[in-house]
């Protein structure tokens, strides 16, 4: 018997509007979303044109995501609002990657692409599917997809309230197989088959389109014009601008340079407008966030991004649109602060002797070997630690509901003042050498007047890393998660996330916790533990089985009563040894692999299915 909290809500017809909020569910057993175990019952991937059609349909990538036991990151959910048994999940999936097997070796050839999973139940359970349009899909929705990619990722979700689900995208990798990364932005729409009067539970559930919104330059790799760190949001309020679709991303130039972009669609995903530039020239700015307020006004929060420029600090910026988001004001700072960016110097080592045979493609997400993720053999860093990229995040949300007032509620994961110290190695989280303990903070940002509150930890602890923060907010109700290592064996300020003296991995570095406010952040309930195993972050399953990768972000949302949160997470995972790597690297985050000694060289994993690269998303109800 679940012990999740369930709502009663009609399943036919069109969903009755809910006047009341019900009460908060609480954490229950974690769901997997993403189902690519063949030894799960009743899970596989399935074609979305047989999710609507019931017509049978297959291919060799939805085949290889049915048993991959592979990758997924970088999770987004959206509730229905009209319906709340609908949730849908989304990710970077990799489930694919592996679709083409020649003289018994998976060949590392398939798509990395957009997850779709869906829930008729209120996350009881997902039926895991991709997006439309990946390069082998021949379903009659695959025409659908008007995009130009070979890969995407960084997925966002949300709805209007008459049934559409957008999917919002950044998009790269050549078709042809060349090195160019186009680094488009594109935006997919899902309606319920039988339309807005159709019954509930169907609502979102058939592929319409994909709509590309910006064009990124065909440079190699991350090279010239390339979009990415997407954002979204619908307009579900009552005012002129009900069923506006809102997208933003990073813009990134190629000389260094970079800005934020916005477009809107005011036909339901079928058009959208040219991009407009939010932000200042002479900074970096990252990882927009959308939020619309109940009388309409569209905010974005962002990122700034110190660097090397003088007068120039990290800081949560915001920007606002009055008029249905044509255009906006000039940026201001809400608050500033000290960043939580892991880094690290690169040293190299190397193997014991050299891969032959093909690695996986990574796309841009994971180059490995820089400052910002440190892993073994080419991405192996002086500090001898091994991490994921993490960097402070901003992100925003607005309660559609509230007309009587114009607040932003904000949610960031910077150094908590006063806990630097020196690392005594090359690591560190405020530059070189400087370590220091992360925390979440919330914001109120009243648009109306400009002003905010003062910065106020979520949950302060006296031990462990806070990260990855996100937050929704339902009838005046804030819920905020996050990734929690507080229960890390190996946790110090003076270390990543994960590691104990010297490198060796803790089993147990993550869990996820949430919290909740009734009263518009000013007091936080106490947080609850979400996760019902821990996680280890930092095996190396990306760029070659080198570097970790746990992407960007987490995910919450909150309509009409029900809750759920979206994490990554590593339980599945499978240890092993790689025997490219000097007796030296014993860190033990190395993951199952199979390579057999060829002339010299060491041959590819030839057992990627074998649980090695087992990476999930996982979910809950949340407080």
């Amino acid at each position: 018997m679940s012990r999740l909290i369930k709502l009663a809500i009609a399943a036919v017809g069109v969903g009755l509007a809910i006047s009341a909020v019900a009460a908060a569910a609480i954490p229950g057993s974690d769901v997997r979303l993403t189902r690519d175990d063949p030894a799960d019952p009743g899970g596989g991937y399935v074609s979305d044109y047989t999710m609507v059609t019931g017509v049978p349909y297959t291919d060799a990538t939805l085949t290889e995501c049915t048993r991959s036991r592979g990758r997924q990151n970088e999770p987004a959910v959206a509730i229905d609002p009209r319906q709340t048994q609908v949730i849908v999940g989304s990710s970077n999936d990799y489930c694919g990657v592996h679709n083409v097997t020649i003289d018994g070796v998976p060949q590392p050839v398939g798509p990395i692409w957009l997850g779709y999973y869906r829930s008729e139940n209120g996350g009881t359970s997902f039926q895991s599917s991709l997006v439309p349009g990946y390069p082998d899909d021949t379903s009659p929705y695959a025409s659908r997809a008007q995009i130009r990619t070979a890969s995407s990722g960084d997925p966002v979700l949300t709805w209007d309230k008459h049934g559409r689900l957008f999917a919002g995208s950044e998009s790269s990798e050549d078709p042809a197989g060349t090195k160019k990364g186009f680094g488009d932005e594109w935006v997919a729409t899902y309606e319920n088959p039988s339309g807005e009067s159709g019954n509930t539970l169907n609502d979102g559930k058939e592929f319409k389109r994909s709509v590309t919104v910006a064009k990124g330059s065909s440079a190699p790799g991350v090279g010239g014009k390339f979009n990415d760190k997407t954002s979204i949001e619908a307009d579900r309020t009552s005012s002129a601008c009900e069923g506006n679709v809102y997208f933003a991303w990073s813009l990134y130039n190629g000389n260094g340079g970079n800005t934020i972009a916005f477009v809107r669609s005011t036909d339901h995903g079928r058009t959208f407008s040219k991009p407009t530039n939010l932000g200042p020239v002479n900074t970096e700015i990252q990882g927009p966030d959308i939020a619309i307020t109940g009388n309409g006004h569209v905010y974005v929060t962002f990122r700034q991004i110190s660097g090397a420029k003088k007068n120039v600090s990290d800081a949560v910026l915001v920007t606002k649109s009055t008029d249905c988001g044509r255009t906006f004001s000039p940026p201001r700072t809400v608050r500033t602060f000290t960043p939580y960016d892991a880094s690290d110097v690169p040293d190299p080592e190397e193997a014991t002797a050299p891969s032959s045979g093909p690695e996986e493609p990574m796309g841009e997400e994971v180059e490995g070997g820089g400052a910002r993720d440190c892993g073994s053999l080419d991405a192996h860093c002086a500090s001898n630690y091994v991490f994921f990229r993490r960097d402070t995040q901003v992100r925003s949300t607005a309660d559609q509901n509230d007309t009587g007032s114009e607040n932003v509620f904000i949610v960031y994961d910077p150094t908590i003042p006063g806990t630097e110290v020196p690392t005594g190695t090359t690591y560190g989280s405020v530059g070189t050498g400087t370590g220091s303990q992360s925390g979440v903070y919330f914001v109120r940002y009243n648009g109306v007047t400009g002003g905010s509150t003062a910065p106020k930890q979520v949950d302060a602890q006296p031990k462990g890393h806070q990260l990855f923060p996100d937050i929704a907010v339902d009838h005046g109700t804030l819920h905020a998660l996050w990734w929690d290592s507080r229960n890390d064996p190996a946790y110090s300020p003076q270390r990543p996330i994960g590691n104990f003296p010297g490198g060796a991995q803790s089993a147990g570095a993550l869990d996820v916790y949430a919290s909740t406010s009734s009263n518009g952040g000013g007091l936080w309930s106490a947080s609850a533990k979400l996760t019902d195993k821990p996680s280890n972050p930092n095996w190396e399953q990306f760029s070659g089985r080198t570097v970790p990768f746990a992407g960007d972000y987490l995910w919450i949302d909150a309509q009409n009563g029900q809750t759920f949160g979206t994490w990554t997470d590593w339980r599945n995972t499978v240890g092993g040894t790689d025997p490219r790597e000097p007796p030296s690297d014993m860190t033990g985050a190395d993951v199952l692999q199979c390579r057999a000694p060829v002339d010299g060289t060491w041959g590819p994993d030839t057992c990627p299915r074998a649980g090695g690269l087992d990476q999930d998303i996982y979910g809950d109800h949340t407080p």
